[in-house]
């Protein structure tokens, strides 16, 4: 997800009028009209972001992600493009795997971090954010220009819905024809879903937990119809819909990256402790040069885990000092965790003050707030969860 809104237009998915009447709070997010949170009412007795956060971990929860982009690039040369324009080995795909890449500018920071999945030998889909959608959607035409293959923007042709959670696959799997045990975490599949033939079925998310993501037709008749039919399969499994803030603390607990917050325009991978993703062995890529000469270096700052041991929350933006008062970072992303109740947080520091255990300060409304600096991901879900029972 990105925190930049590229056009002042709100925009409004399929499923909006489905979320307005199941009472959810809206915002405006990266100008999309997007549901935050779905109270409690007379008709759900349980909702807000605690108890969808909860859901998720303990059972299951559906989100809204149709708000993400979608390029399709196919052709004798697709593979070759893909292999340019981002970090990780697309080679190493089998048909019907995924992968988390990103697209880097020549200075060796973010574009965007997107899921590559590939369809055929030369036919992939790059999943991307969408505060980021136009931007990047130019970056991958013009990246790919120079190669044989055709860059398709897929974006407004699919309703995205990811079902999240250990008891996700049973619910997916009541309303799909496709195997869902034999389809592993980061593969992909397709199958009848909800009686629409062909749909992309893969095994990715955004909240540390096992769970599927959809691409059904956009129009709303259908998109709202399959959404509502999730709802009733899952109605058993204590399934809730789950809006933007329990996708965000979800995925805090799971330290994942945010565009805007962990990763941007001025962070490299190695800043963002994304290395396990950069391939410098493949062929050159767009951005490598600066990552060997930042690798070389080493890096100034990095990314690290907090936990506060005293009273208060760290929060976006706050900044991070050391023992001395000195200010010597900041937080990226931090709030309290539903799961763990702690209040953590994801922050950029000198690489001497991001050793394990290691005690800062975060300014909380003018108070310094002490907190250790501690390994992630803050949650790591119960194996085995990734594959169906």
């Amino acid at each position: 997800m990105s925190v930049n809104a590229e056009s002042a237009v709100i925009r409004k998915t399929a499923l909006n009028s489905a979320h307005r009447q199941l009472g959810a709070r809206m915002v405006d997010f990266n100008g999309w009209d997007m549901p935050v949170e779905y109270p409690a009412n007379a008709s759900r007795p349980t909702g807000g972001l605690i108890a969808e956060h909860m859901a998720v971990r303990s059972s299951a929860g559906l989100f809204d992600v149709s708000h993400m982009g979608d390029i399709r690039l196919h052709g004798p040369q697709a593979l070759a493009a893909v292999q340019q324009m981002t970090l990780n080995d697309a080679s190493r795909l089998a048909i019907g795997q995924a992968q988390y890449s990103a697209l880097l500018y020549p200075t060796g920071t973010f574009v965007d971090d997107v899921i590559v999945h590939r369809l055929g030998h030369d036919d992939f889909l790059l999943v991307i954010n969408a505060g980021t959608r136009e931007k990047d959607v130019t970056w991958v035409q013009n990246s790919a220009a120079p190669f044989d293959c055709v860059v398709e923007d897929l974006s407004d042709r699919y309703t995205q819905i990811a079902i999240q959670g250990p008891s996700a696959w049973r619910v997916l799997q009541k309303l799909t024809s496709a195997d869902l045990s034999q389809v592993k975490f980061y593969w992909f599949t397709h199958g009848t879903v909800c009686g629409l033939p062909d749909t992309l079925i893969a095994r990715t998310g955004y909240t540390a937990e096992d769970g599927f993501e959809i691409y059904i037709p956009s129009d709303e008749p259908t998109s709202q119809r399959v959404w509502s039919e999730l709802l009733a399969a899952g109605a058993e499994f204590g399934i809730l819909p789950c809006g933007l803030g329990a996708r965000n603390t979800l995925r805090l607990e799971g330290a994942l990256s945010l565009y805007g917050h962990e990763i941007s325009d001025t962070i490299t991978p190695w800043e963002a402790r994304l290395d396990r993703f950069v391939k410098m062995e493949k062929p050159a890529f767009a951005g490598r040069d600066a990552l060997a000469a930042q690798q070389e270096r080493g890096p100034e700052r990095i990314l690290v885990g907090l936990e506060a041991i005293e009273r208060g929350i760290p929060r976006d933006g706050y900044p991070v000092t050391a023992p001395s008062g000195e200010t010597v970072g900041y937080v990226t992303s931090g709030s309290p965790a539903p799961f763990l109740k702690k209040n953590i947080a994801l922050a950029y520091v000198p690489i001497t003050h991001s050793g394990e255990g290691t005690v800062l300060g975060v300014e909380v409304r003018g108070q310094i707030v002490k907190c250790r600096v501690v390994p992630t991901p803050f949650y790591k879900r119960p194996r085995p969860a990734r594959s169906a029972q």
